[in-house]
C-alpha cells in the first residue's frame, strides 16, 4: 500500500509506477452477478459448458467487469492521508487487450501520469492502470483513469 501524506508528495511521483496490487481471483459467481447487473448475458460469459467449446476454451469475464475492478485496485494499493473524499472522474482511453478466463487471477500496476490542483483543497490525478492476468503474455486491460481527491494537505 502506497500512502501519500500530501498532494505535493503525490505530485513528486508523476511518471512513476506507484503500486502493484495483490492478486484478485475472478469467479463465475462474479461474472454471473455482473451479467445480472448489466443485462449482458452473452454465453461466452455465463454459459460455462458452451464456453468450453467457444473461442476461449472457457467462460471469460466481461471486459467491463475487468474495468470495474479499477476502484478496488486503488483501494488495495493507494491512500492519501487526510483526504476526506475521493471520486472517480472518468476515463480517457480503455483497451481490452486479452481475455480473462474465469478462475484467473488479475492485478493492476498503477502509474501516476499527471496531477492537477483543484482549488481550494483537491487534486486530480491521471493514472495509467495496467491490469495483468497471472500467466498472461499481455495485459488484460489498459486504461487511463482520472480520479479526484479532496481535503488532503497540499
Amino acid at each position: 500500500m502506497k500512502i501519500f501524506h500530501s498532494y505535493s508528495e503525490m505530485s513528486a511521483c508523476v511518471g512513476q509506477e506507484v503500486a502493484v496490487t495483490d492478486w484478485i481471483t475472478i469467479t463465475q459467481e462474479q461474472v454471473n452477478l455482473f451479467a445480472q447487473a448489466t443485462g449482458d448475458h452473452q454465453w461466452i460469459h455465463v454459459d460455462p459448458e458452451r464456453a468450453k467449446a467457444g473461442p476461449f476454451g472457457a467462460p471469460i469475464a466481461h471486459g467491463f467487469l475487468t474495468l470495474s475492478l479499477i476502484p478496488r485496485f486503488f483501494e488495495l494499493a493507494v491512500r492519501t492521508e487526510g483526504a476526506r473524499m475521493g471520486v472517480n472522474y472518468g476515463l480517457n482511453r480503455v483497451r481490452f487487450t486479452s481475455p480473462v478466463p474465469v478462475g484467473s487471477r488479475v492485478r493492476a500496476r498503477l502509474t501516476l501520469q499527471a496531477t492537477e490542483p483543484l482549488p481550494p483543497d483537491g487534486m486530480q490525478m491521471t493514472w495509467l492502470v495496467t491490469v495483468e492476468r497471472e500467466g498472461g503474455d499481455k495485459p488484460a486491460c489498459v486504461a487511463e483513469s482520472l480520479s479526484r481527491s479532496y481535503g488532503a494537505p497540499a
